[in-house]
């Protein structure tokens, strides 16, 4: 029976790469049968000894791909931060790297042409097609999680043991263990490049009676992960004090710094470190946050923001002019929402600066300037320059003064959109806090666009998630918030894999919004309450913070116990 086209062309390359003769070729022609694609590999490594590796790079010359070995491939954290690890196992793609604007992606199925194309939607990047085994993607998502950490472990456990068994020796050699020795300069290295491919935001180094931790915050949530002998301890401190070109004699007062950390690896991670030392009970104690500048900001509709939500965020970002007030505790994802704001609105006509302390991300097109408090470069002194250099939008770190939120109002009435950050609970708190700053509110009401309170709360994993019906208060809860009962999902207290055994992956934002208008703007003259102003904003539609964690709740995204964790329900 004749070969269909494709079937025709693999054979032919198979020719072409002299793994089989003229004479074979006519003989799989003639073999009778349909030769469908498994038919004609069953044939080819039964009848003619060709290996999967032979076929698998004569298919991809026959398809005109490059062919991909995914089996050598190593998944990391950052691996489908932009294309969603659900969406590459139902396609059967993995994306293996990425120049510029092109996203390598390795495909198992290279006839559907309508996937690239979604990927290029979703990504915004040009996507460069690879061939790979199906039967090693499959592979992929069935071990990688598995590989990453005991990968991760053997690392934990080599150093463990490098340090616990050279404890004795150390202290009788009495000052041996010291910041510019080999081991103490390749363990604060491993420390920080293991937290990185573990998706750590934080990495706590706390000295303890008779030895040291180091814990990392992962999903917002704290773990142990490792512990060293007491006399690593101020060695260690003192090494990561070099990086950052603190004081290492200086141990009685908090100090802060920053790692450039790509002048100290050989692996290629540009990344940053923000580092806060401090004198604790038993030695001192540094925290470091990892700032990935690798990292790119997300898209707004990935961060978490309902339909209803992002329609209204959208319309305030392109104001001319304004202030949008974005709330929440450290780490709540206020940056990341910014910088994805601004990232939406940047164009080559609009002039952006930004006031930072410090720069966590950098992102083209904006003018970004670092804070230097010890010369006197604050936020108010930068926002006084920025008001002189003709902006259109500024973005402020954090409004932490009187003189800063001022000149913050001043700079939002005077023709220019103003971005910035508070530390307050909820959105009708901020008015509050902005009147005890000594901001008249006529000024607040007249300036003020939205503010957006958020937090970050832990997704339930999509695949040993539990489907329940709630009854009782979880019912009750549910249907006094957003009028709703009917199934939704708890975690797996054993977990997966995937989820590395937690039962939570990954995080989703949630936001309450509260957008000004006329009964608003007449409350906060009126200096009302911050429970007035609640009610007055959830009447013009604003959903709370507690409203809107039930929603994911609904949505199946995270379950009813971390929602009332992070958020408590409303009065």
């Amino acid at each position: 029976m004749p070969l269909g086209k494709i079937q025709s062309q693999i054979v032919n390359q198979l020719v072409t790469m002299k793994r089989l003769t003229g004479e074979q070729r006519d003989a799989v022609a003639a073999t009778p049968g349909e030769l469908n694609g498994d038919a004609l590999d069953k044939l080819l490594q039964e009848d003619f000894k060709i290996t999967p590796f032979q076929l698998f790079v004569a298919k991809g010359k026959a398809f005109g791909l490059s062919p991909f070995n995914v089996a050598r491939h190593k998944l990391t954290p950052k691996s489908f931060e932009r294309i969603p690890q659900e969406f590459c196992q139902q396609h059967l793609v993995l994306p293996v790297g990425q120049l510029g604007d092109f996203l390598l992606v390795a495909f198992a199925n290279p006839f559907d042409l309508a996937l690239p194309t979604k990927i290029q939607e979703m990504t915004g990047k040009k996507v460069i097609r690879l061939l790979a085994r199906e039967k090693d993607i499959k592979d992929k998502f069935s071990k990688g999680p598995e590989q990453k950490s005991a990968g991760f472990d053997d690392v934990v456990q080599q150093i463990g043991a490098e340090y616990g068994a050279a404890g004795p020796a150390e202290e009788s050699a009495q000052g041996d263990v010291n910041e510019e020795s080999g081991p103490i300069i390749e363990l604060a290295n491993r420390i920080i490049e293991d937290a990185y491919f573990a998706g750590t935001s934080d990495i706590h180094l706390e000295p303890q009676e008779h030895d040291v931790v180091i814990r990392y915050r992962i999903d917002g949530v704290c773990a142990e992960k490792l512990r060293l002998p007491k006399k690593v301890g101020p060695a260690l401190v003192a090494r990561l004090k070099i990086m950052c070109n603190l004081d290492i004699s200086e141990r009685r007062l908090p100090q802060d710094g920053r790692i450039v950390f790509k002048q100290y690896t050989k692996k290629g991670l540009d990344l940053d470190l923000r580092v806060s030392t401090a004198p604790l009970n038993h030695g001192e104690g540094v925290v470091m946050r990892i700032l990935d500048k690798q990292k790119t900001t997300l898209p707004l509709p990935a961060l978490g923001f309902t339909e209803e939500n992002l329609a209204k965020y959208r319309e305030c970002i392109r104001q001319p002019y304004g202030m949008i007030l974005h709330c929440g505790p450290t780490g709540s994802g206020k940056s990341m929402t910014l910088y994805s704001a601004l990232n939406e609105i940047n164009t080559p006509d609009i002039v952006i600066r930004t006031a930072e302390d410090p720069i966590e991300y950098t992102l083209p097109g904006l003018n970004q300037m670092q804070m230097h408090r010890q010369i006197g470069l604050t936020f108010a002194s930068a926002l006084r320059a920025f008001l002189r250099q003709d902006p259109d939008i500024i973005l402020v770190g954090e409004i932490r003064d009187k003189e800063t939120a001022n000149i913050a109002v001043e700079a939002a009435l005077t023709g220019h959109l103003l971005i910035s950050t508070l530390h307050t609970n909820d959105a009708p708190g901020t008015i509050a806090r902005l009147v005890d700053m000594g901001v008249e509110p006529f000024m607040i009401s007249s300036s003020l666009l939205c503010v957006c309170a958020q937090r970050l709360m832990r997704r339930v994993c999509k695949t040993c998630r539990v489907p329940y019906v709630p009854e009782g208060r979880e019912k009750e809860i549910m249907e006094k918030a957003i009028g709703w009962s009917g199934q939704i999902f708890k975690h797996n207290p054993k977990g997966c894999p995937k989820c590395a055994g937690s039962g939570y992956k990954g995080r989703v934002g949630i936001h309450e919004l509260m957008v000004t208008n006329e009964e608003l703007i007449e409350a906060i003259n009126k200096e009302m309450e911050s429970a007035e102003l609640k009610k007055i904003a959830m009447r013009g539609g604003m959903k709370t913070l507690h409203q809107d964690s039930l929603i994911k709740v609904k949505e199946g995204l995270t379950t009813l116990e971390e929602a009332i964790t992070t958020v408590p329900p409303d009065m």
